[in-house]
């Protein structure tokens, strides 16, 4: 069994990053996101280990003296982190793996998984960025202000990704994220095990 691929996938809040992996599980197979846990606040709409492990703060930080995360961060005042375990579990059953994580979170997760792929999804310009963190109602005004300054520090972080995706017309950005995800599993390095070969070559 070939062993599946860790598909790292960042962007500054507002960029559709959360959408558009949200469309990607439901048009390619045998591909899952990881569940993150945080220690943010449950927002309407959200369900407990749906969209996020929500926990607080006492056990997050005894989870991270126990080694429980693969990487984890503290955005805005919250903890964010990845199961090692269960990313680990996963790939080994052959189901890529997507993370949606911040820049830092990239960067530990690159370490311990350096034939993982990552993802960088941008706005198409700043004044769009603000516009959808308004228009989707998440977020105070501090809140977005808060993000919006954050957002330039973390789109310099785009040179260390493999690709980069412009997410200005949304249909383009999911066929562009679906070429790149479809892509990596006929890489030789992903096709090396197919039972295929072996008949073949024999």
């Amino acid at each position: 069994m070939n062993t599946g691929t860790l598909f790292i996938i960042s962007a500054p809040s507002g960029a559709g990053k959360t959408s558009l992996v949200a469309k990607l599980l439901e048009s390619v197979s045998t591909i899952q996101a990881s569940i993150s846990h945080t220690t943010r606040p449950c927002r309407p709409g959200e369900r407990d280990g749906v969209n996020y492990h929500f926990t607080d703060h006492r056990l997050f930080e005894s989870m991270i003296a126990d080694g429980v995360f693969l990487e984890y961060a503290k955005v805005f005042d919250h903890y964010y982190g990845t199961s090692e375990q269960w990313v680990k579990a996963s790939l080994a059953k052959g189901i890529d793996v997507i993370l949606e994580i911040d820049w830092q979170g990239a960067e530990q997760a690159r370490m311990q998984f350096p034939e993982s792929r990552s993802i960088f999804i941008l706005p198409p310009s700043m004044s769009a960025l603000e516009a959808r963190l308004n228009n989707r109602g998440q977020d105070n005004a501090d809140v977005i202000k808060q993000r919006i300054g954050a957002a330039k520090e973390e789109i310099s972080h785009y040179i260390d990704a493999d690709y980069l995706i412009i997410n200005d017309h949304f249909d383009i950005a999911l066929s562009q994220l679906e070429s790149i995800v479809m892509a990596q599993r006929c890489h030789i390095t992903a096709m090396k095990n197919e039972p295929v070969l072996k008949d073949l070559l024999s």
